[in-house]
C-alpha cells in the first residue's frame, strides 16, 4: 500500500485511503497488526488524521476532501480504529488559478514555430481551445488521447527534434525530470513557458539544463482557456505543424518497415503491436504495465480517446496492471479493457485474473514474453558484460490465465499468420465475460536501443 501511494503522489492523483487500526484500548500491547501507520503516511500525504470516535468521522472526512480539493492533486489518509470497515475512494479534484496571462498571450502570439508538451490530461474544453489554437502538441502520462485517435496537432514522433526547432515551448504540466533528459532537450533559444500546479515540479532542474522564460503555478486547464479566449481569431503558420506531422509520417513509415523484419526467434514485437491497434475497439481503454514492450507501445499504440490510457506514471511501478485494468472496466464495463504487460511485471499482477474472475470483470491481457527484463538487459550487458538478474523464461503464463479461470492462448512464429484470428477470437471471449491473456513470444529488436529510464 505504501508503494501504491507513493505511485499515486508522483502522478499528482487526487485518492483518499481509509485504512483500519487496532482499537485504542489494544495499542501498543501486541495486538495484531498493531503498528504506527501514520509515521509511513505522512511523508507521502498531503493530509493524515485519526479518527477516535464516531463523532469526528464526518467533520474529519469533510476536511480531507477539502484538502484534496486544494492546490496540487495528492493523497490523504485517515486511519479508523476497529470498529470501522476499510475504504478507498478516489476523488477528483479541481484548482483554478487566477493569473494574468497577458505576457504569455503575447509571447505565444508573436513567434511563428509553438509547441506544447503535456502532462496531464484537462477536458474535453482544453481540447477545444487546443483544436482553435491550432498549435501542434505532444501528449504524454495522463494526457494520451486527448486529442482523440487521429488529430492533426498531436505529434507521436521526433520530439526531440521538434523541440530543438521551435520558438516557443509551452510546458502543459509536464515536468524536466527524467523524461525530458532533466531539461537538456530544450532549446536555450527557445521561448519556455511553463505551468504546473506543484511549484517543485514547475521549476524542476531549471538550475541546471534549462530556464523559464515564464513559470505559472496554476492550474493549466483554466491557463489554456485563457490563452485560447486571448488569442481568438487569431491563426498560426500552418506550415510548421504539417512539416511536424510529415516528419511523423515519415517515422511511422519507418516504425512499419522495422516492424516487418524478422527476429531471430520468435514474432517481432514491433508487428504484434501495431496488429493489436488495428484490431482495437474504438471505445478500448489500455492499461500499460511494463517496460521495453510497453515503451514500444507508446510509439505504435493509439488511444482512443481522453483517459483511454492508464500507465504508473513518473515513479514508474511496476505491477499497476491488474489493479488499474480492474478499475477501468469497473468504471466502463462496455469498453474493451486491454493491459498491455511486460513478461517481467506480469508476476506482479497475474493472480488479479482470478479476481476479474470472481467479480466477471473480463479484460485482456497482452503479454510480451522475450523471458528478459530488456529495458534493464540492453544497457547492462554492454556496460558490465554480463546479463545476471536479467533473464528470465518462457513461463506458460496463459496456463495461469486459465487455472485462475480465465482464457489463455500462446501466440509463436508458427502462429504469426494467424494473430488476427487469434485476437478477435480474445475479442469474443471477453465480449462473452471471459478475462484473456494472450502469451506472445517476442523477439529482439533495435527500436529502443539506449532508452533506459534514470
Amino acid at each position: 500500500t505504501v508503494t501504491a501511494v507513493k505511485n499515486a503522489q508522483m502522478a499528482e492523483s487526487p485518492l483518499l485511503l481509509i485504512g483500519g487500526a487496532a482499537a485504542t484500548l489494544l495499542q501498543g500491547r501486541g495486538a495484531l497488526q498493531d503498528i504506527d501507520q501514520m509515521s509511513l503516511f505522512k511523508p507521502l500525504c498531503k493530509f493524515c488524521a485519526s479518527v477516535r470516535s464516531v463523532r469526528e468521522i464526518v467533520p474529519t472526512v469533510r476536511r480531507a476532501l477539502a484538502v484534496a480539493q486544494s492546490g496540487t492533486p495528492g493523497e490523504q489518509y485517515l486511519e479508523f480504529y476497529c470498529w470501522s470497515i476499510l475504504l478507498l475512494i478516489l476523488l477528483w479534484s479541481s484548482f483554478y488559478g487566477n493569473k494574468n496571462i497577458c505576457l504569455e498571450t503575447t509571447y505565444i502570439f508573436i513567434v511563428q514555430q509553438n509547441y506544447i508538451l503535456f502532462g496531464f490530461f484537462f477536458g474535453l474544453l482544453c481540447r477545444k481551445a487546443l483544436e482553435s489554437l491550432g498549435i501542434p502538441c505532444f501528449l504524454g502520462g495522463m494526457s494520451r488521447g486527448m486529442l482523440g485517435k487521429n488529430s492533426p496537432l498531436h505529434i507521436r514522433q521526433n520530439r526531440r527534434d521538434a523541440l530543438k526547432e521551435a520558438d516557443l515551448v509551452l510546458l502543459a504540466g509536464t515536468v524536466c525530470d527524467f523524461r525530458l533528459s532533466y531539461g537538456r532537450v530544450l532549446n536555450r533559444q527557445s521561448k519556455i513557458i511553463t505551468v504546473n500546479r506543484d511549484k517543485s515540479q514547475l521549476l524542476k532542474n531549471s538550475d541546471i539544463f534549462w530556464k523559464p522564460t515564464v513559470a505559472i503555478q496554476g492550474d493549466v486547464g483554466s491557463f489554456l482557456l485563457r490563452i485560447s479566449k486571448g488569442l481568438e481569431g487569431h491563426t498560426f503558420p500552418q506550415d510548421w505543424a504539417e512539416n511536424l506531422k510529415e516528419g511523423d509520417k515519415a517515422k511511422e513509415k519507418a516504425n512499419r518497415a522495422k516492424a516487418e523484419e524478422k527476429t531471430e526467434r520468435h514474432l517481432n514485437p514491433l508487428s504484434v503491436l501495431q496488429r493489436v491497434d488495428e484490431l482495437m475497439a474504438e471505445d478500448s481503454i489500455i492499461v500499460a504495465d511494463g517496460g521495453d514492450f510497453v515503451g514500444s507501445a507508446a510509439y505504435i499504440m493509439r488511444p482512443r480517446g481522453p483517459l483511454c490510457w492508464l500507465d504508473p506514471g513518473a515513479f514508474g511501478t511496476l505491477g499497476v496492471g491488474g489493479g488499474f485494468a480492474l478499475g477501468a472496466k469497473l468504471c466502463h464495463p462496455d469498453s474493451e479493457v486491454w493491459v498491455v504487460y511486460g513478461d517481467g511485471s506480469l508476476g506482479y499482477s497475474v493472480a488479479e485474473f482470478d479476481t476479474f474472475t470472481r467479480h466477471k470483470t473480463p479484460v485482456i491481457a497482452l503479454v510480451g514474453n522475450d523471458a528478459c527484463w530488456s529495458q534493464i538487459s540492453r544497457e547492462q550487458v554492454p556496460i558490465l558484460g554480463s546479463n545476471v538478474a536479467c533473464g528470465l523464461a518462457f513461463t506458460d503464463y496463459h496456463v495461469v490465465a486459465q487455472g485462475y479461470g480465465g482464457k489463455g492462448h500462446l501466440i509463436g512464429r508458427e502462429d504469426e499468420s494467424q494473430l488476427e484470428d487469434i485476437v478477435k477470437e480474445a475479442q469474443r471471449e471477453c465480449k462473452e465475460g471471459q478475462a484473456v491473456l494472450l502469451n506472445v513470444l517476442i523477439g529482439k529488436t533495435n527500436f529502443r536501443d539506449g532508452s533506459i529510464s534514470v
